[in-house]
């Protein structure tokens, strides 16, 4: 296309449905019924828009857990760092999906601000949730996590959590 020129008709237009299509997704986030609030979450984080990440981030505190732990996966899988501070807020919530699923989006996003946040949540009492807490660990790769994983690796009672701490540790060293 020379300098100049109108786009073509069909990318216009292309690109008009595009901001359609996400205005009906965000407007969905407010919808009464959980399973759509669920969808929009998951749409928002599978179409890779990061204007996505400001109007999902009110959804880490829905009144479902459903819906909170859809959003921070569709949040990691934005890879904003906007999202990092509610991230590691919700990991103190008293649902372990929850907890889980924002461990899983901070490794995601690969901010070393987490790191201490994991930590913590190595002593969680449910293992699918130190599992994600050392998986984040081992993405983050932030040296200051070895020790603590080396202490699960050797302490957890849990072998899915040994081997998750072992393969975060093994990833932080080099040692593949």
């Amino acid at each position: 296309m020379a300098q100049g020129d109108a786009p073509a008709p069909v990318t216009v237009d292309r690109e008009k449905r595009r901001e359609e299509n996400f205005e009906k997704i965000v407007h969905q986030l407010r919808h009464d019924h959980i399973p759509y609030r669920v969808k929009a979450a998951e749409a928002l984080g599978r179409i890779g828009d990061k204007r996505g990440v400001e109007p999902l981030m009110p959804l880490l505190s829905d009144i479902s857990c459903d819906v909170q732990y859809v959003t921070a996966r569709s949040l990691g899988e934005l890879r904003d760092e906007r999202a990092v501070d509610p991230l590691i807020a919700a990991l103190r919530d008293p649902e372990r999906w929850v907890r889980q699923g924002a461990a899983w989006a901070l490794g995601e996003i690969g901010d070393s601000r987490a790191v201490d946040p994991l930590v913590e949540l190595l002593s969680d009492r449910k293992k699918e949730v130190r599992v994600a807490a050392a998986e984040a660990l081992g993405k983050i790769a932030d040296p200051r996590a070895l020790e603590p994983l080396r202490r699960i690796e050797n302490e957890d009672e849990e072998w899915e959590a040994r081997g998750a701490a072992r393969a975060a540790a093994r990833i932080i060293t080099g040692d593949f």
